[in-house]
């Protein structure tokens, strides 16, 4: 299957792999691309050299396009787009914020890929030069648009001219198809691949994910600041019932931000002062509750601790029944995706 997706970024299917922190680590980038997808790191947990270091084991893993992501409101952010710049990463996909270093990325032959929320960011995205756009909806898993993609979809299509890539409650092949339909030139899934083999998350987690339902689901701005979808656990629904006062966790998880980042309390206020000038608009507050969430997720993924992690989950986890490799979950879409297509297709007498 050929789309704008496929021939922008020189890969043989319409999927990426989201970023996710703690999620998108080498051995998962590197399987999606190998099985011809886009797989994207994820780079905001990382110090600059940590960057790197992750951006070469991809390159040892795979020959094929990668990507890396950048959110433009974290502290390392300008460092972090200098090292894939000078690694000449192929894909550099940003979100919050406005992206500076497109001629850069552009001078190398890379392509600069704009996550946004709104139609009217997706055109002034484009307007600044991006290659293309990846709109996360309502459905996506943590945090995305308050726009379902039945509406946001088609509507940024109509707006912009670059390649579109729908993310959002997108699992299978059927959803691939619809999203193709309403616009798209492929799709994104992370909470899909985050329940793979190659993926290093605990197998308790990954468990969690295969029992849960589309009803399993809380949504609730107490997790870290920002309106967000966790699966339903012991930990998430303990939140749900308690204030949304927590100064002393708050602090703590800023604290344990800083120390594993390696920041200076200037890096810290200057990050603050960033979100707040971002179009997006992050507040002081919701930044210190994502650095307080950061314990919890790190329970549940890496120590598979559900009691006290938290582990950010949309409905389509809903569909996700098995823990298969990323090359037979993906061949698995496009054959269901194609057949679809073709059935489709014959609902239009002649």
């Amino acid at each position: 299957m050929k789309t704008r997706m496929t021939e922008l970024f020189g890969i043989e299917h319409p999927i990426m792999l989201a970023g996710m922190n703690w999620v998108t680590e080498p051995k998962l980038v590197s399987a999606v691309s190998n099985a011809g997808g886009l797989g994207v790191l994820a780079t905001s947990r990382y110090t600059p050299g940590e960057a790197r270091q992750n951006i070469k084991e991809i390159r040892n893993l795979t020959d094929k396009p990668f990507g890396v992501n950048i959110g433009l409101i974290t502290p390392w952010a300008g460092e972090l787009v200098r090292v894939a710049v000078e690694e000449k990463v192929p894909v550099l996909n940003y979100s919050l914020g406005r992206p500076w270093f497109i001629e850069q990325v552009h001078e190398y032959g890379g392509k600069v890929l704009g996550t946004v929320t709104t139609v009217r960011h997706a055109v002034r995205a484009e307007q600044l030069g991006v290659d293309a756009v990846t709109v996360p909806t309502y459905e996506a898993a943590a945090h995305g648009s308050d726009i379902t993609s039945l509406v946001l979809i088609p509507l940024t299509a109509s707006q912009v001219k670059v390649p579109l890539v729908a993310a959002g409650g997108f699992y299978n092949g059927r959803g691939l198809a619809a999203a193709l339909v309403l616009g798209a030139d492929g799709i994104s899934m992370g909470q899909r691949f985050l329940v793979t083999q190659e993926s290093q998350v605990h197998e308790r987690c990954k468990q969690v994910f295969l029992g849960s339902t589309e009803q399993d689901i809380l949504m609730s701005d107490v997790f870290d600041g920002m309106p967000g979808k966790v699966l339903k656990t012991k930990a998430s629904e303990a939140l749900m019932k308690r204030s949304r006062s927590r100064l002393k966790e708050t602090v703590s998880g800023v604290l344990e931000v800083r120390r594993t980042l390696k920041l200076s309390w200037w890096q810290v206020l200057r990050t603050i002062i960033r979100a707040r000038k971002s179009e997006e608009g992050a507040s002081p507050f919701q930044l210190a509750h994502q650095a307080a969430q950061v314990q919890r997720f790190e329970k549940a993924v890496f120590e598979g601790d559900l009691e006290a992690g938290v582990v950010f989950g949309g409905q389509a986890v809903g569909g996700i029944k098995d823990i298969p490799t990323c090359q037979e979950l993906i061949d698995r879409i496009m054959a269901e995706a194609e057949k679809t297509l073709r059935e489709t297709s014959t609902l239009i007498s002649s």
